[in-house]
């Protein structure tokens, strides 16, 4: 059980975000990152070192995020994509800001999840590729392109 309080110490914070961008919701965040670890718990026999415990770790996470999407069939809005600082109070935003949101928000699969991946999880380039299953110059190149787009996005409008 000591191995899994160290990872826990280890993984926790960057399983949350991880989490957190899928659900850009806070509480629910913490919620499946508790159920994340549960499940580790009872399943860390079948680990089998293949990959990174992070990488093991997210792929649970992602599976406990779609099966809460399955049973509650929730849509969030762009505003439940505002995080919260560490008292609680909303970080406010300005409508450049949300509209960079937004612009991610719409862009599609994968580029929306490596944007999310890399900007809220704050997860690096090589982790964010263990995840999907792509190299690390793929997530590069591929948030590189997301951003140009933004950048385009902004320019229009100007």
């Amino acid at each position: 059980m000591q191995l899994m309080e160290e990872i826990y110490e280890m993984y926790s914070q960057k399983v949350f975000l991880f989490l957190l961008s899928k659900t850009n919701n806070e509480h629910l965040a913490e919620e499946l990152t508790q159920e994340t670890f549960f499940q580790a718990v009872q399943s860390i026999d079948r680990f089998q070192g293949k990959s990174s415990i992070l990488t093991w770790l997210c792929g649970i996470a992602k599976n406990v995020w779609l099966k809460h999407v399955r049973k509650h069939q929730e849509t969030l809005s762009i505003e439940d994509a505002v995080p919260e600082t560490a008292d609680k109070k909303e970080i406010p935003l300005s409508w450049e800001q949300k509209e960079i949101l937004q612009l991610i928000h719409n862009m599609n699969e994968p580029v929306r999840e490596v944007m999310y991946l890399r900007l809220v999880s704050n997860l690096s380039f090589a982790e964010i590729g263990e995840i999907i299953g792509k190299t690390e110059n793929w997530t590069r190149v591929t948030f590189f392109r997301g951003k140009q787009k933004i950048v385009k996005e902004i320019l229009k409008d100007e």
